[in-house]
This record gives C-alpha cells, structure tokens and sequence, in this order.
C-alpha cells in the first residue's frame, strides 16, 4: 500500500480548492439568510431543487468512487497529507450540503398562504361588490408536488450511496491496475453518476428559468449569492480538473450549470429593476402602505368561513399558518388575527398584487 501512494502535493491545485471552499460556503449564506429572514421560500422551482439535489448528489459520489484509491491511501497517509488528497472530495461534498439545505429551508419556510387552495368570490355589502379570498380544505398542488420531490430526493441519496459503497467496500482491489469484472462494474456505476450529474445539471435550471420568468419576480432567491457563484463556476470546474482520477464527467455537471446560473442571474436582475420601477419588493407586496393605497384597489377581505372575512389591511389571521382541521373541529368563525398577521397579510395582498402584474 505504502508503494502505490504518493502524497498529492500541489500546492496550487490545494489552494484553489481551499479559496473555492470558502468561497462556496460565503455564497450561499446570502441565499440561506434571505429564506430565513424573509420566512419565505415563495420563487423556488421545487424541479429546480430536486434536480440540483441529485445532480450534486451524484456528483459527489461520482468524485468518491473516482478517488477511492486515494481514500484508501488516508490509511498511510499523514492526516495532513490525507486532507490534502482528499480535499477534491470535500469540496463535492460542501456543494451538495449547502445545496440540499437550501432544499430543506424550502420546505420549512413554504408560504403557508400557498399552501391550501383559496377560492376568490365577491360579497355585496351594502351594494359594494367587496372581494373576498376563502380559505378551503384543500391542499394547493404546488405545496403537494413539493412534498412528493422532498421524499424522492432523499430516497435517491439513500439508494445511490448504498449501491455506491456496496461496490466498494465489496472489491478490496478496486482500484487495481489488473481489470476485473467487479471493478468494471465500478467503472461503469461511476460513469453512470457522471453522466446522471451532467444531464440533471444540464435540466437543473430549465424548470427554476421558467418559473422566475412567469412570476416575474425575484422572490426568495439570491441575486448576490448568483453574482458571486456565476464566475466562481469557472473555478470550479478548474479545481475539479486538476485533482488526480478525474475526468470530464465529474467537472461537466458544474461547467453547464454554471453557464445556466448566469441566464438565471441575468433575468433575475431584469426582474430587480422592474421592481424598483413599480416600487413593489422581490415578493410583489407594495414597497409601502402609503404606495398600496395611493393605487385606490378595494379593501381584500380573507376567510377561513363563511362570515369570517376582515379586511387584510387591518388584520389577517394566524388560520393562514394553522392546519384547517383546527378551525373545522372548533365549529367557530375566527377571525384571522394573530401576531404573525403582518407577514401573512403581506403574503396575501402579494398574491392579488401578482395576478394584476401578470394581467
């Protein structure tokens, strides 16, 4: 074993990867902070998520199974020398962890107004057609399809990396310059994760381009994480190239998505400035009150029954964030009132806002 690994000692290569590490993780902490300051992750493809999740899932097993030899060598290594080997791996692994949590972070913070279906329906008060939003049972789809895609990108973690070290740790020999039917397998079940990396990565954005494009918003994503991401790709792809033991197909993946990420950027900027021109904020609410009623819309009332409704400039309720069973069991009409009624109101009146942008 001592004969067949040499220390990795390129200092340039060590480097590199080291300023992307750190780079990777400044990125996308603008992207985690926006989701959780704004508790919202309203503007996120949930196809978006789940390609990136397998995409850099299948990477980073790609990157394992290509550099198994190495991991192996950790065993005579020095600790710093085995870091120093194995940091093309970390780096894999980091992309996916910070990728993955924005997933995770999605789901925590889905806009609860978003997640059950409202009927839009007009109330005569006093010979004033009022507009009234009602609150049904029934769960939206979007909110469905991201719970179904949650599930099935943990699952592809799970089975990928069993399948994975299954292979490995059942072919001691592997890598082994002698060829072998096991470790053709190997070979094969590496090239399979490389090309299943690259034709995610490549589709990754397709889905997140065409939702941002039709909610013309910026929503929950992150101009400034993109602006630092889209040129730190090209790093990326050649820190990734120079690490001994890969190959095309691990650097591909982060090289087209790369190029994808700065279409995205360059929409998402469009979509900034438009905002600013009709002074509404990344989500579609008025940048103020004073802005919402110069535009002299009607009062939106929202419900949760039938005589429930309020005006959503003076309050909506905490029934947005409850689950509906609660109200039903109570048998009571409650008005929706509650101390996250500020944040919910503006989930509200940014739905109808939208609808009149998008018209």
């Amino acid at each position: 074993m001592s004969d067949t690994c040499v220390p990795h000692d390129d200092r340039t290569t060590t480097l590199l990867t080291t300023f992307i590490c750190i780079g990777m993780a400044i990125s996308y902490l603008p992207q985690h902070l926006k989701i959780i300051q704004s508790k919202s992750s309203e503007g996120f493809s949930p196809w978006f998520l789940l390609l990136g999740s397998t995409s850099s899932a299948s990477g980073m097993l790609n990157i394992i199974v290509k550099q198994w030899g190495i991991i192996k060598c950790c065993r005579v290594l020095t600790p710093g020398n085995c870091m120093e080997s194995t940091a093309g791996i970390f780096q894999l692994f980091l992309q996916w962890f910070l990728f993955t949590f924005i997933l995770v972070l999605y789901i925590i913070y889905y806009p609860p107004h978003l997640k059950y279906v409202f009927v839009s329906v007009e109330d005569d008060n006093h010979g004033t057609r009022v507009p009234l939003l009602i609150k049904t049972s029934l769960k939206s789809e979007n909110w469905k399809l991201s719970v179904v895609l949650s599930w099935i990108v943990f699952l592809h973690f799970l089975v990928t990396t069993s399948i994975t070290f299954v292979l490995l740790l059942t072919s001691p020999s592997y890598p082994s310059p002698s060829p072998s039917p096991r470790n053709s397998q190997i070979e094969t079940w590496a090239t399979f994760l490389g090309l299943t990396s690259a034709l995610l990565a490549a589709l990754q954005y397709a889905p997140q381009l065409v939702h941002t494009y039709r909610m013309k918003l910026v929503g929950a994503l992150s101009i400034k994480m993109m602006c630092i991401q889209s040129p730190g790709a090209l790093l990326m792809v050649s820190s990734i190239a120079l690490r001994p033991g890969t190959n095309w197909s691990t650097w591909l993946p982060y090289a087209v998505a790369g190029a994808l990420q700065a279409t995205l950027l360059t929409m998402c900027i469009f979509w900034h400035v438009r905002q600013k021109r009709l002074s509404i904020d990344d989500f579609g609410n008025p940048l103020s009150e004073e802005d919402d009623l110069d535009q002299g819309d009607s009062p939106v009332h929202v419900t949760a029954g039938p005589g429930a409704g309020v005006p959503v400039r003076e309050a909506v309720g905490d029934a947005v964030q409850n689950d509906v069973r609660d109200e039903d069991e109570s048998g009571e009409d409650t008005p929706l009132l509650g101390e996250n009624g500020k944040h919910a109101k503006k989930g509200v009146k940014g739905l109808l806002n939208r609808f009149k942008l998008r018209r």
